[in-house]
């Protein structure tokens, strides 16, 4: 178990973790600005190699409230067809599965899946590729899809038509009945409710877990790294709308701040685990 949050206990399920892409290539601002990248590695020291690489874990987090078992983004997934980065091509580790086992849950076990947001890395075990067709991994489980990104990526391709990656990870889902479309402030049960926090896509969400007078926050991809805590003015070169990104971030970050929850980088160095406090018009991330 990672931690606990009253009765709600939240499990890492770790994929992967890999060097993307260069550090100036995910974030734009820092390219030709040595002093904006000496703060960045001093904000997210393990996140940038020595070769200038951005480094990242690919990870799902998994509730078990006394009510459900929840899993939050399913990672990139076994068999499918990402271009880039090559390491998410046909992929055949069962890590992830094995994860799963190591938190004591079957896929058979999983009540509700729900995606922050239908991107590749948050949507790949979805589904699993069975006598060559795709199936939903989780057999009982209702997947919860942000609706405006699933009106976005539906129609996102380059003929006008649906994305590879929706195609493989969202439409079988869907197809097998298996799907609910949300948006705002939903809630799940009593303990998880999401947090909109579009920009990175336009149906974005974190999420919120509440139990027993214990609160935390789990990103998504609203950011990336501890250093945007303190820079959310900082582009990230794959947000669809990089202003309402940032203007996410910031209402993100005062919400930490104020609740003191826990804060979960979905994308954040391991342990990826933290607390987020006001520093003058910025914040600050601090490692539990």
């Amino acid at each position: 178990m990672l931690i606990r949050i009253g009765d709600v206990e939240i499990w890492r399920i770790l994929e992967h973790e890999l060097a993307m892409a260069p550090l100036v290539r995910v974030y734009p601002d820092l390219d030709g600005d040595p002093d904006a990248q000496a703060l960045f590695r001093d904000l997210a020291p393990r996140q940038v190699d020595a070769d200038g690489m951005w480094v990242i874990p690919v990870q799902s987090f998994l509730l078990k409230s006394p009510s459900h078992v929840i899993l939050i983004d399913a990672c990139v997934g076994n068999d499918k067809s990402v271009s880039q980065p090559p390491e998410w091509a046909n992929r055949t580790d069962d890590r992830f599965l094995a994860g799963l086992t190591a938190a004591g849950v079957t896929p058979g076990d999983v009540d509700y899946v729900l995606c922050t947001h239908l991107h590749v890395d948050h949507t790949g075990w979805n589904t699993r590729l069975l006598d060559g067709r795709w199936v939903p991994t989780f057999p009982k489980a209702r997947y919860l899809l942000p609706a405006e990104d699933n009106a976005h990526f539906s129609v996102a391709g380059p003929d006008g038509g649906p994305t590879l990656s929706f195609s493989e990870s969202v439409a079988p889902v869907i197809a097998a009945g298996q799907a609910d479309f949300v948006s705002g402030a939903h809630a799940l049960g009593d303990h998880v409710t999401l947090v909109p926090a579009p920009g990175h896509t336009p149906g974005h969400v974190s999420v919120h877990i509440q139990s027993n007078g214990a609160q935390a926050l789990i990103t998504g991809d609203a950011m990336h790294s501890p250093a945007q805590c303190a820079r959310p003015d900082w582009r990230f070169a794959w947000d669809v709308d990089t202003a309402q990104a940032a203007e996410s971030r910031v209402k993100f970050l005062g919400l930490a701040a104020e609740s003191g929850a826990k804060v979960l980088g979905s994308h954040f160095p391991l342990p990826s685990v933290g607390r987020v406090t006001a520093k003058g018009n910025a914040f600050r991330f601090t490692e539990d």
